[in-house]
């Protein structure tokens, strides 16, 4: 009987690790979120309302999740609110909508800053001198668990949404990167041929945009900031995938496809087509002057 005993009671001792997590993450997502939290959804994802209901209904539930496995820490004397809290996970769920996802498994904490922070680099100077620097920054995204964020940035990617710029999308993109072993521009495509379709697109743009960044073109409707490494580039693209995605559709057409079938959501669904520009009509040149430019 005691032996009996002692084996049920080792394997409860085995299976708790197992099957307790289960059980509160179950508990969790029998609780919905609160009408504040719906409310912050709505004031920091701008196009929260224009979604679908089940879509909305989604996200909501991965929230919850977000929430309850994800230890945020304020920093800098930061004391993390409710409402930031909501604002990145629903931030951080928007990028993995109808994907089969372990909700950012690896990672476990989220760093919070009240605005730009300094980090410590080494810069490798001319003749290999390394010299220890730090650089201003408003997020960062580690391979051992942690994002790092600028609460001031997070806020004014929501209130920006349309301008393509967002920390948040930026940094959790990084951790997506990351699921395939490493962060290099090609987070897990599932198939080789998915592999071979991304890269051929993406090493193209990837190079486009660097020779703009070198010439200077102000028109780039990626930031010149992608041009920086193909991991950059992946999540500088994902930044305008979902807040410029019409002015991406009709610039780079190729990659906008590939980012389509990455993210499994349209977000040009949830905005409206811009205003096409009319074109500026230059004052009319008199007969006897056509030719003044070539003259001289």
């Amino acid at each position: 009987m005691d032996a009996l005993l002692s084996m049920t009671l080792l394997a409860v001792v085995c299976a708790t690790p197992f099957w307790y997590p289960r059980w509160t993450l179950k508990r969790a997502l029998a609780r919905p979120l609160s009408p504040a939290a719906l409310r912050t959804l709505a004031d920091y994802i701008p196009v929260y309302d224009r979604m679908e209901p089940a879509l909305q209904q989604q996200l909501q539930r991965l929230v919850v999740q977000f929430l309850h496995q994800k230890k945020f820490v304020g920093c800098a004397g930061l004391e993390v609110t409710d409402e930031m809290r909501v604002a990145i996970a629903g931030l951080a769920c928007m990028l993995i909508l109808n994907r089969p996802s372990k909700v950012y498994r690896p990672l476990h904490a989220i760093l919070v800053y009240p605005g730009a922070f300094a980090a410590p680099r080494l810069d490798v100077g001319p003749g290999g001198i390394v010299t220890d620097v730090r650089q201003t920054m408003l997020g960062e995204s580690w391979t051992d668990g942690r994002v790092v964020l600028s609460w001031e940035d997070v806020a004014r990617g929501g209130r920006e949404w349309s301008s393509g710029h967002n920390v948040a999308l930026h940094e959790f993109a990084h951790q997506l990167d990351s699921e395939s072993g490493t962060t290099n521009g090609a987070p897990y495509l599932g198939s080789a041929d998915n592999y071979r379709s991304w890269s051929a697109v993406l090493s193209r743009d990837f190079a486009h945009l660097r020779h703009e960044a070198w010439a200077g073109n102000p028109d780039s409707v990626l930031d010149h900031y992608g041009a920086t490494s193909p991991a950059e580039f992946f999540a500088v693209a994902t930044e305008t995938f979902f807040g410029k995605p019409w002015q991406l559709r009709e610039r780079h057409p190729a990659l906008f496809d590939e980012l389509l079938k990455y993210y499994r959501v349209d977000p040009r669904d949830w905005q409206d087509a811009p205003v096409p520009e009319l074109p500026v009509e230059l004052p009319a040149v008199p007969a006897n002057r056509s030719f003044a430019w070539a003259n001289w």
